[in-house]
């Protein structure tokens, strides 16, 4: 897969003009998104990976199963790809740029969007007619065309949420009528924001790279922070407490001055800023599901030996399972890893700030970065795992 400029990846669009009038709002297609496509793996290495356990996988059989649109989740023994049907099924495989290096390079061109904001790049391979059915998703997604073709159809009107086929294994949407269709070829993507129906069709035997932007839905957000809150909590025995209490003129009334206080207390358990950025922090690169970093056997005693192994390596490496991400305390940073958090003072701020935002670090970049507080938070990504000398 070739590199693409911004305005080719975006249609003409700069990122700006692409964020005010597109994302989360209408679809885009664009042909030639990428001019020089080359699929970074073949569908037997997708097939591949879905054999394996730590990857997660669905085969989807429209036909040629117990009931229409049959849902068979991993791991795959390799005999079963061999007694598929010809036509009318659907291999896809989630966070295939945690497992296969090329495929990761294809988040790249999508940096003008934050990093706490992508999910991952799933990959599915159809057989011809092969298709999920027509559907909808809660999330951000581009859709780049990699071999063969697919033709998508897609229809912007509201889906009521009873719209679904019953009794089958994925929500098919009962009732859908296509506004537009659109034929994509190696190398084209069509964005489509969250809510916008859509349905497609492999006319031939194709690989798509769905590259998703995960969004927590309210209910994900409020057990996350209230978890946080318990476990932070400290005196779990403290209690409301009014020492100010005022004469009720009506001892049934829950009165103004009680309400504030306890609005307060919520507050400062749960939606305190400073407190409630370091849990987002965490919450947002925490691994999810296969997101497992592996630390190395013997971990390095000191930043001297680190340097020594970068500069033999020619750099270090983010492992492609593990987020990065920082939010401001003043001049200070909290800088957040693979869910755990660490704080880097106000001197490093930018330094940090560079080290988050990469995937590589070469030799000669690093060799800036080893003194002081930076060199001791790559040294502990280096034992955690997070950071590697090697791509994979």
């Amino acid at each position: 897969m070739n590199a693409t400029s911004m305005q080719t990846l975006l249609g003409g669009l700069d990122p700006a003009d692409f964020l005010d009038r597109h994302w989360q709002k209408r679809p885009l297609l664009v042909r030639a998104a990428f001019p020089h496509w080359a699929d970074p793996l073949v569908p037997e290495e997708l097939a591949g990976l879905a054999c394996e356990a730590n990857v997660n996988s669905r085969l989807v059989l429209e036909r040629g199963g117990e009931q229409p649109w049959q849902v068979e989740y991993g791991p795959h023994a390799e005999q079963r790809f061999l007694d598929l049907p010809e036509t009318h099924w659907t291999l896809l495989v989630q966070d295939v740029d945690r497992h296969v290096p090329a495929a990761a390079t294809l988040l790249e061109p999508f940096g003008f969007l934050p990093d706490w904001r992508v999910d991952d790049v799933m990959v599915s391979y159809a057989a011809p007619q092969g298709s999920v059915g027509p559907h909808v998703d809660a999330y951000d997604v581009f859709l780049v065309q990699g071999r063969g073709r697919r033709r998508w159809e897609i229809s912007t009107q509201p889906v009521a949420p009873d719209n679904v086929m019953p009794g089958l294994d994925l929500r098919i949407l009962r009732d859908f009528h296509a506004e537009q269709v659109f034929e994509l070829g190696p190398g084209d993507m069509l964005y489509l924001p969250p809510g916008v129906a859509h349905h497609g069709i492999a006319l031939e035997p194709c690989m798509t790279y769905s590259v998703g932007f995960r969004a927590p839905t309210h209910t994900e957000l409020l057990e996350g922070v209230l978890e946080h809150a318990l476990d932070e909590l400290g005196d779990a025995e403290a209690r409301y407490a009014d020492p100010d209490l005022c004469l009720p003129a009506h001892r049934s009334e829950i009165t103004a001055e009680a309400l504030a206080r306890i609005r307060d207390r919520i507050q400062h358990l749960c939606l305190d800023p400073a407190r409630s950025a370091r849990w987002f922090g965490r919450y947002v690169t925490a691994p999810q599901g296969t997101s497992l970093v592996e630390a190395p056997e013997e971990p390095l005693a000191d930043v001297a030996a680190l340097a020594v192994r970068a500069e033999q390596a020619g750099g270090l490496w983010r492992d492609p399972a593990c987020r990065f991400a920082f939010v401001r305390e003043g001049e200070a940073l909290w800088v957040f890893a693979h869910g755990e958090a660490q704080r880097v003072p106000a001197a490093a701020a930018e330094g940090a700030a560079w080290l988050c935002d990469q995937r590589h670090y070469p030799a000669a970049t690093l060799a800036a970065h080893w003194a002081g507080p930076l060199g001791a938070l790559l040294l502990n990504w280096y034992n955690h795992g997070y950071v590697r000398d090697d791509t994979f």
